[in-house]
């Protein structure tokens, strides 16, 4: 009796266990309605993703698309698909997008135009290297100027003057050299933004950006004198990041409208500089490297907040993770990277291919 009784507890918890993934695959983001036609993942490895995905405490969203059809989304932790993600450094690669618009349109002559045309008060007494810089320069991370990240941030956003205290930096390289990952730099394009267009970045970015793509750009963080923080603390939900990613796949169209020009894409996607302390190679505002053998370029924020753009597979994908510090966050990365690396994009492809 005693083993009958093992036995059917046995068979009760593996019931329950099958019930769980069963309950993972079908409720924890199903496919969106109209992506029918579109590739699908396989159901064993979907059901491998998901469980992987829903063991990481630290993630919030994980969203595929294909072809411009969105066929996973999924939620943990208490997310949802209205709950906007703080991009973190993300945020640079839209400010670059935006950098891109303004070029575009005319605000800007092109990224060999020196900053000190928009600074000349601000750089008056600056020496000759110093006011060479250009916007690409600051795209690109090589102003030359010292790095107001990491352990110069907090000094930096306790500053009366944003803007000032950044241009002040002293040059520990020259102009177009190495890459010297700074916030400050992308806070200056922001600023350029301000003063070229008339127009604030937050509202540059609704008209030119949000607006064309049917998403919504909240308010974010200013700095003491009104310039939206370049660089950090910008705001989109999950499927609004989709949408970023899914315009630069289309080659910078929405519906029908040419919103960056293709000719900007195709430039802010050449590796320009190497990190240093990642490896990854960086164009303007995008990250570059490759995932399970295909060219990826990204936007990264910190704590684990992405657009991955897959051009060969016509994919995009995105992840948000908590942006709180804390334990567990270098493994959450690490696995996160796993697990897109490892086993989302190979069952991506796995789909495309089988979609012919």
């Amino acid at each position: 009796m005693r083993r009958t009784a093992r036995v059917r507890r046995r068979l009760w918890g593996g019931c329950l266990a099958l019930f769980a993934l069963l309950w993972l695959v079908g409720s924890a983001g199903s496919r969106p309605a109209g992506a029918n036609d579109a590739p699908a993942l396989d159901a064993f490895h979907r059901a491998r993703i998901l469980e992987r995905a829903a063991s990481l405490p630290r993630l919030r969203s994980l969203l595929v698309s294909v072809g411009g059809d969105r066929i996973e989304e999924h939620y943990f932790n208490g997310a949802s698909a209205r709950r906007s993600a703080n991009l973190k450094s993300a945020s640079k690669t839209i400010v670059a997008i935006l950098v891109g618009i303004a070029i575009d349109h005319g605000y800007l002559e092109g990224v060999e135009q020196p900053i000190v045309d928009f600074f000349p008060a601000e750089l008056a007494d600056a020496d000759p290297v110093k006011r060479s810089i250009t916007i690409g320069d600051l795209l690109s991370m090589r102003s030359g100027l010292e790095t107001t990240s990491n352990r110069n941030y907090g000094r930096w956003v306790q500053s009366r003057h944003w803007v000032r205290h950044a241009l002040s930096r002293p040059l520990v390289d020259r102009p177009g050299g190495r890459m010297i990952y700074s916030t400050g730099s992308t806070h200056l394009l922001s600023a350029i933004l301000t003063r070229a267009t008339g127009m604030s970045t937050l509202e540059f970015g609704r008209r030119t950006l949000a607006r064309p793509l049917g998403i919504t750009l909240p308010a974010w963080t200013r700095d003491p004198q009104g310039v939206y923080l370049g660089g950090n603390e910008m705001a989109l939900t999950p499927r609004a990041m989709l949408a970023v990613g899914n315009l630069f796949r289309r080659g910078g169209t929405s519906d029908g409208r040419q919103v960056i020009s293709r000719e900007w894409i195709r430039e802010s996607t050449i590796p320009r500089t190497r990190s240093r302390f990642s490896r990854r190679q960086y164009g303007y505002g995008w990250w570059m490297r490759t995932l399970a053998g295909h060219s990826t370029y990204y936007a990264w924020g910190y704590g684990g907040q992405f657009i991955f753009v897959v051009p060969d597979l016509e994919a995009v994908i995105v992840a948000t993770s908590s942006p709180n510090p804390g334990a567990g966050r270098g493994s959450h990365r690490r696995e996160l990277d796993e697990l897109i690396d490892c086993d989302l994009v190979p069952a991506i492809r796995r789909a495309v291919a089988e979609a012919g």
